[in-house]
């Protein structure tokens, strides 16, 4: 069967403005929520459209480089010349220690009990403890710190009692912490949308995994349990993925081979209202 033809480039055109729009409404949502003003949305939009066209088109600084970004962008000469003046260096993307010891614990079956839940620890000694777990992940943080900040973001409890520290969440999401929920946001988020326009552009075969399931036309009982299904399914790919992950980082830490790829695994689902019921019940990948 021969491939399918390229969509004429208005036609093209209108289904890029239609995915940003697409795009754009739930950021703009969030902006309103959080009394996040258009002109400092549109700061920061300035802001990339210049980091993006000088990663797309590196060069030497200098006016030659000002006028290429000018020329790319369509923001003026002044504009460019502000913007690259102010800019400031993408900070690092890094999981906290917290975000590695939950993930560590929730993705060890030797942590977990005869149900597959990951089981209590005892604070201090050899491992399986909370102390040789926290250790596992950095010896720069006092164990005890680490644990504090668990409780605090209501992911972790210990019970004097028996000294014994319990988790209470199976996802990590720290609704105590705006800071590093606004922080996932932006990193998970991030890498989603980076890995689905790298594979929209790609010359060749696409670089990244990125699929979706899409069904319509369900009762709201039925995507409840779709949700269910989702994170029974997301439990099962942690306890898979984390230690044979664990171990490629071993495996780099112990060669000289250079380690400067990065690696981010997601899994969402979502559920809302159907806009019209138009189509016949599906289920799409």
């Amino acid at each position: 069967m021969p491939a399918p033809s390229s969509p004429p480039a208005d036609g093209a055109d209108a289904a890029l403005k239609h995915a940003l729009q697409r795009l754009l409404l739930p950021l703009a949502e969030l902006c309103l929520a959080r009394g996040l003003r258009f002109a400092a949305v549109e700061e920061m939009l300035k802001h990339a459209f210049v980091e993006a066209a000088r990663h797309a088109s590196p060069a030497g600084a200098g006016a030659r480089d000002i006028s290429r970004v000018s020329a790319a962008t369509g923001l003026t000469r002044r504009e460019v010349t502000r913007i690259s003046l102010d800019g400031e260096a993408r900070a690092a993307v890094r999981a906290s220690p917290a975000t590695q010891i939950f993930t560590r614990w929730m993705g060890s079956r030797r942590l977990h009990d005869k149900d597959g839940r990951p089981r209590p620890l005892k604070r201090q000694g050899r491992s399986p403890s909370f102390e040789a777990l926290a250790q596992s992940v950095t010896r720069d943080v006092h164990p005890r710190t680490l644990l504090e900040e668990l409780v605090r973001l209501g992911l972790a409890t210990l019970d004097p009692a028996t000294d014994m520290v319990h988790l209470v969440q199976d996802s990590f999401v720290p609704r105590q912490d705006q800071v590093r929920l606004f922080g996932f946001l932006g990193s998970n988020v991030g890498d989603h949308l980076a890995a689905s326009v790298e594979n929209v552009l790609a010359a060749d075969a696409p670089p990244h995994v990125e699929q979706a399931i899409f069904a319509d036309e369900l009762s709201p009982a039925s995507a409840a349990a779709v949700r269910a299904l989702v994170a029974s399914h997301w439990k099962d790919l942690l306890a898979a993925l984390v230690p044979k992950i664990q171990a490629l980082v071993d495996a780099d830490e112990a060669s000289s081979a250079p380690a400067d790829q990065r690696v981010r695994v997601g899994l969402y689902s979502y559920h809302t209202a159907m806009d019209r019921p138009d189509n016949d019940p599906e289920v799409s990948a």
